[in-house]
C-alpha cells in the first residue's frame, strides 16, 4: 500500500464528510514519525467523532487497515496512526493550541482544502 494513496483517500473522506480546513503535509524529508500528516478541524465533539469514524471505516474497507487511536472528542482532538500516515482531527480551539502547521512549517503542503 502506497502511503500517499492512503493519505489522499483520507483527505477525500474528510472532505466528503464536511471536515474543515483540511491540510495534507509531506513529512518525508523532515521526520521519521510518519510520511504524511492529515490535519482537519471539526465544529463540535460529535463532528470530530464522526469524521474520525468515517476515516477508520473507509480505511478498513479500502485498505484493510486498523489504526491506533488516541484522544477524545470531548477534549477536542482525535488522532489515528496508520504508521506512515497520521491523521489529526481537532476542534478549532485545540488546533490553535497545538499549532501543528507551525511546528511542521518546513513540511511540504501537498493539499489544502478550506
Amino acid at each position: 500500500m502506497e502511503p500517499l494513496k492512503l493519505a489522499r483517500s483520507i483527505v477525500e473522506t474528510l472532505e466528503d464528510k464536511k471536515g474543515e480546513d483540511i491540510l495534507l503535509l509531506d513529512l518525508q524529508e523532515l521526520a521519521r514519525v510518519g510520511d504524511y500528516f492529515v490535519i482537519c478541524s471539526g465544529s463540535s465533539d460529535r463532528t470530530i467523532n464522526g469524521l474520525m469514524d468515517a476515516v477508520v471505516e473507509e480505511t478498513r474497507e479500502k485498505f484493510h487497515l486498523k489504526p491506533r487511536l488516541e484522544g477524545r472528542p470531548a477534549e477536542g482532538w482525535l488522532l489515528a496512526d496508520f504508521g506512515s500516515v497520521i491523521v489529526h482531527v481537532f476542534s478549532d480551539a485545540q488546533r490553535d493550541y497545538y499549532r501543528l502547521e507551525e511546528l511542521w512549517s518546513g513540511a511540504k503542503v501537498l493539499l489544502h482544502v478550506q
